[in-house]
């Protein structure tokens, strides 16, 4: 049987952080930040403490053995820009900004990310609807396909 398709991962170096997180913090979820002070980073929060509304995508859940299901959401409208992209929640030493909560860890998480295949993108369900006049396709996304920029 293949592998099924996801917008979202994590590394095993992320996945014991967010096991060592769990202890202290309770269940997670993550909401990756579209920019300003945090730059764009995923951040970590104990889940229910940020506030996820109407114009937030569910990307998926992160999967970690011995806790619950993590959600990982973005807003819609960053959406719109990466909805062509595969992101992969992976740990760095060094201290983010923001109220991430692993960031008393001198740790951070960042995101590598890469292109979705056609074969990932067709297996992927659309997401919720956007409100009107919202972009869906960035205008050089076609462009970054066919170059091959962003494959593995």
């Amino acid at each position: 049987m293949g592998a099924v398709a996801a917008r979202v991962a994590l590394t095993p170096e992320a996945a014991e952080l967010l096991r060592r997180l769990r202890v202290t913090h309770g269940p997670l979820m993550f909401h990756q930040s579209g920019g300003c002070c945090d730059g764009s980073a995923p951040m970590c929060y104990p889940d229910g403490e940020f506030i996820i509304g109407g114009s937030d995508v569910h990307l998926g859940d992160l999967h970690v053995a011995g806790i619950e299901p993590v959600p990982f959401y973005m807003s819609e409208s960053q959406f719109a820009y990466w909805r062509h992209t595969h992101l992969t929640v992976d740990v760095v030493p060094g201290r983010g900004s923001g109220f991430s909560v692993e960031a008393p860890e001198g740790l951070r998480f960042l995101i590598r990310s890469r292109l979705l295949s056609e074969q990932e993108l067709r297996a992927l369900e659309d997401p919720p609807a956007r409100p009107a006049g919202t972009p869906v396709d960035p205008p050089h996304a076609a462009a970054i396909r066919r170059s091959g920029h962003g494959q593995q």
